[in-house]
């Protein structure tokens, strides 16, 4: 990346002349906050950060109500304008069976495989279906009044990770978040759990379409044996925790038991809203011991049992409450804070929102210590930063660009494990060269976040949820380039930073106020968004 010689005197500045002693910058004894800190705290923890005129909301309507608020998504109203901009992305509204038989066809309409230029246009298809993903989820974040559920389907999709780089799921993922993340994500744990093991991207992912009884009249082809995969990840990383108290032989059960889960290309699937589908030939169907539970031999009703076993084990509230304390309260969160929520868990069967609730109303959340002293993901950074201007966003493309060079990009953790948001692992000399970099660009008015109208991703008129059954190569045919500038781009207009610290909540250090107000007035705006201050929640 090319570096302005601003933006060196900003690195320069705040990395190596603001930042040492951060641990005594982010107190509220040195920070300068004439707003109510517990009003910029539940801001920053339960959303991506302050809009212009959300520190004023919170005051008016009041800390609790705000929280009641969030934790009730579906009493908040979207705006107009973030509706129809979701409406004209197609692909949200389809199925699996659709995406995988409109962009993945193993063979074309009269049996013969598929010619080269018919699979570039089938990948040219499926760029476009992840792009809609991606514009879909930051526009979202950025614009939607329900940004509790926004932090909350960016802590679940990481909970259960699913990589876009591997094959099918490049098509797939904005179909799991769609299906299997965002209706839950303030909901109960063991739905889901449910709807992310029945979900064709998480099986494709980590290969439990292939898992198969040995010697089962199914197995024949790439069906043939065991595989452990999701069964190991879905108590370590899932439910349990890597400390869970499992053993080898517990993976083993597990996996004999989701053998046969898998989905379809072709033909009726068990669930045609997701594509699922349980095949009895490849399933082994004896009896079973699964972490002292007996299991009678079956169908798809064994794992369905395993599912509830582990929904409702102390372990798994445990971990799930040590994820949560984390995510919200500290990189290293307080064991009794951690003992209460998992209590909670326990006596509501897994409500997360009561979970939540009670997080929110714990003693530890509102302690000052725990103030600003979560270091932001480099999404929740480039989240924050755009919210914090107050832009309507029509164009996500320098959003995306920037988290693929901040190391985030969206949908893209290869491992299971999903991108963790801890300090240790976001803090770094090139990192915040990279981040500032941002923060001025965007502080200065050149990024072209408003660059281009609102505009369906999609490359065919007729993309819709009800595909027809004439070959999608006919449709494929006709693709069509994305839309170029369809209007006149804004003149560059920086930023306010008289309204930009009035949105932030003037929460800045002596050190960084000093800052400021030493270098010339252009910089200040990219200053703030670029102060350790802000790089905090």
């Amino acid at each position: 990346m090319h570096l302005k010689p601003n933006v060196w005197k900003l690195t320069a500045l705040l990395w190596f002349g603001v930042m040492p002693g951060w641990s005594s910058l982010y107190s509220p004894a040195t920070a300068a906050m004439p707003v109510d800190p517990k009003i910029l705290h539940v801001l920053n923890r339960l959303s991506f950060g302050p809009r212009p005129g959300d520190v004023q909301m919170v005051a008016k309507m009041g800390v609790d109500r705000y929280i009641q608020q969030q934790l009730a998504p579906d009493s908040i109203p979207v705006p107009q304008s973030l509706t129809t901009q979701l409406s004209q992305l197609e692909a949200l509204n389809l199925t699996p069976p659709a995406l995988l038989s409109q962009y993945e066809p193993v063979k074309a309409a009269n049996g013969q495989k598929l010619t080269p230029d018919e699979r570039k246009v089938l990948r040219e298809k499926a760029r476009v279906v992840m792009q809609q993903a991606i514009q879909a989820r930051l526009l979202r974040a950025t614009a939607s009044p329900r940004q509790l559920e926004e932090v909350m389907v960016d802590f679940w999709y990481n909970h259960f990770n699913v990589f876009a780089g591997k094959g099918l799921d490049r098509i797939l993922v904005g179909a799991y978040e769609q299906q299997a993340i965002r209706p839950y994500a303030i909901g109960r744990f063991r739905a889901l759990l449910g709807a992310t093991a029945h979900h064709p991207a998480m099986l494709f992912y980590l290969d439990n379409w292939q898992n198969t009884a040995p010697g089962s009249p199914g197995a024949r082809g790439r069906f043939t044996g065991l595989n452990e995969n999701y069964a190991r990840e879905l108590m370590e990383l899932h439910t349990l925790g890597v400390e869970g108290g499992y053993s080898q032989q517990d993976v083993i059960t597990l996996a004999k038991i989701f053998t046969g889960w898998g989905f379809r290309r072709n033909g009726p699937p068990t669930d045609r809203t997701t594509g699922f589908y349980f095949d009895p030939k490849r399933h082994d169907a004896s009896d079973k011991v699964f972490l002292g539970y007996r299991i009678k031999g079956g169908g798809v009703e064994e794992g369905e049992k395993a599912l509830d076993i582990l929904a409702k084990s102390p372990a798994t509230a445990r971990h799930i409450s040590y994820k949560l304390a984390q995510y919200f309260v500290a990189d290293t969160p307080p064991k009794l804070l951690v003992d209460r929520l998992t209590k909670q868990y326990l006596s509501t069967n897994g409500d997360l929102r009561a979970v939540l609730k009670a997080l929110f109303q714990s003693p530890e959340f509102w302690q000052t210590q725990y103030y600003n002293v979560k270091f932001k993901t480099p999404y929740q950074y480039v989240v924050s930063a755009v919210r914090a201007t107050g832009i309507e966003v029509t164009n996500v493309q320098p959003l995306t660009n920037t988290l693929q060079q901040l190391g985030m990009p969206l949908y893209g953790c290869v491992t299971p494990d999903g991108y963790k948001n801890t300090q240790d692992v976001w803090l770094n000399p090139d990192a915040m060269t990279r981040r500032i970099s941002f923060a001025t660009t965007l502080a200065s008015g050149r990024l072209p976040l408003q660059a281009i109208a609102p505009m369906p991703l999609s490359v065919t008129p007729s993309l819709t949820a009800n595909a027809s059954s004439a070959s999608p190569l006919a449709e494929m045919s006709s693709v069509a380039p994305v839309p170029a500038l369809t209007r006149t781009p804004k003149a560059v207009q920086p930023l306010d930073a008289t309204q930009l610290a009035a949105t932030l909540g003037h929460p800045f250090s002596a050190k960084t106020q000093q800052a400021i107000a030493t270098n010339p007035s252009q910089l200040s705006a990219a200053l703030m968004l670029g102060s350790p201050e802000f790089m905090h929640k």
